[in-house]
């Protein structure tokens, strides 16, 4: 599987289940056990990522949308 250098994400926090999955528009979907306190949601979201391309954390940033259930990724090689 290759690894884009950015994604762009719709995030849904409080979900039953973690699930990453891609949509029909281009934009993956993102459903998170966490809640969006402090941050936990967006560190499930890159944890979620980084498994989901076998990748580490540190290589995934948040881009834009950090506040936002919208957000872009950028991912380092």
């Amino acid at each position: 599987m290759s690894v884009p250098s950015s994604l762009q994400v719709k995030v849904k926090p409080n979900a039953r289940e973690d699930r990453f999955v891609p949509g029909d528009d281009g934009v993956w979907l993102a459903s998170l056990k966490a809640q969006p306190v402090d941050g936990k949601a967006n560190d499930a979201l890159i944890a979620l990522v980084a498994a989901h391309f076998s990748l580490r954390k540190n290589q995934i940033t948040i881009k834009s949308g950090a506040g936002a259930r919208i957000k872009r990724l950028l991912i380092a090689p």
